[in-house]
């Protein structure tokens, strides 16, 4: 059935394995191990980043692709979120002047902010976490949770993160929820001398750090951690943040997680630069915009 004569089977079966395919079966070996300690949350880039990291290696990347398509191992694609915030003419609204500028050079220099909904399990109840994330290294500064999505909830979040640091006047960023609208928010702000800026109407991308935070943040929590109850789904809201910011080894801050760029930066005068990857995809998208209608390049981030 195979075309393989019996002499050249039997030849194969006998034969001395070689150093390198001994290696490969060894590392498949430990990318099960990490593909299941992780819940199959690591693409091959982190993959390679982790094991380098805690088993002291230098593998490349595509030695762990090649490695994870033979296992038939792939992480988890995470799931387009479709909503926008509909404009109140009563708001105190601010200019978008991040304006999709999502590199920082400093700590405290950018922080967005948004809120994601959790719903408990075996409950028609809901559980509200605000989150602070500095733009330059991607760490959450502060973060609250709530039964209720109100005021407090993001009042609370601001005084933690301003507790932690109490001299920051970052550009202050977020969508137009009714929170970062509020008269009370924005006297909160100008009395710690931090200026705002807010999303445009219907533009979530505007916000893509925080948009992006929640979608990695729901595909890798609920499959690290057995959440089954309001108290299962707390302690796994507490232990994802912590491994978010301590254990979460990013690619474009050299194989660094969020609190080790920050402790860094914060020790020097001149903190190391970590430039966004560029998309080709999105150049290439931007270009064929701009060929067919100038004007519209400047809102594409």
């Amino acid at each position: 059935m195979l075309n393989i004569t019996r002499s050249a089977y039997y030849k194969w079966l006998k034969r001395e394995i070689p150093k390198k395919e001994l290696e490969d079966i060894s590392l498949g070996e430990t990318v099960n191990k990490y593909h299941d300690k992780y819940g199959g949350i690591l693409g091959y880039r982190r993959m390679t980043i982790f094991i380098n990291r805690n088993e002291n290696k230098d593998y490349k990347y595509k030695r762990i692709r090649r490695i994870m398509k033979i296992l038939d191992i792939s992480s988890s694609i995470r799931r387009v979120r479709k909503c926008c915030t509909v404009s109140n003419k009563n708001d105190e609204k601010a200019e978008n002047i991040l304006n999709r500028n999502f590199e920082a050079s400093r700590p405290n220099e950018k922080w967005t902010s948004d809120v994601c909904e959790f719903k408990i399990p075996k409950s028609d109840k809901k559980l509200y976490l605000s989150a602070f994330i500095d733009l330059y290294d991607r760490s959450i500064v502060s973060w609250q949770i709530s039964y209720q999505n109100n005021n407090i909830l993001v009042f609370d979040t601001f005084d933690k993160a301003i507790e932690a640091n109490p001299d920051a006047q970052p550009l202050f960023h977020s969508d137009r929820g009714f929170q970062y609208t509020s008269l009370a928010f924005k006297n909160k702000l100008e009395k710690q001398g931090i200026q705002q800026s807010m999303s445009r109407v219907a533009c979530c991308l505007d916000n893509a750090v925080s948009e992006g935070l929640w979608g990695i943040f729901r595909e890798e929590m609920y499959k690290l951690y057995d959440i089954h109850d309001e108290e299962s789904l707390i302690s796994a809201i507490e232990n994802y943040i912590n491994f978010y910011n301590y254990h979460r080894y990013q690619e474009r801050y050299d194989s660094k997680s969020p609190i080790e760029v920050r402790f860094e930066a914060l020790k020097t005068n001149t903190p190391k630069f970590y430039p966004i990857p560029i998309n080709k995809r999105i150049e290439k998208y931007k270009a064929n915009l701009a060929m067919k209608n100038p004007t519209e390049i400047t809102s594409i981030g």
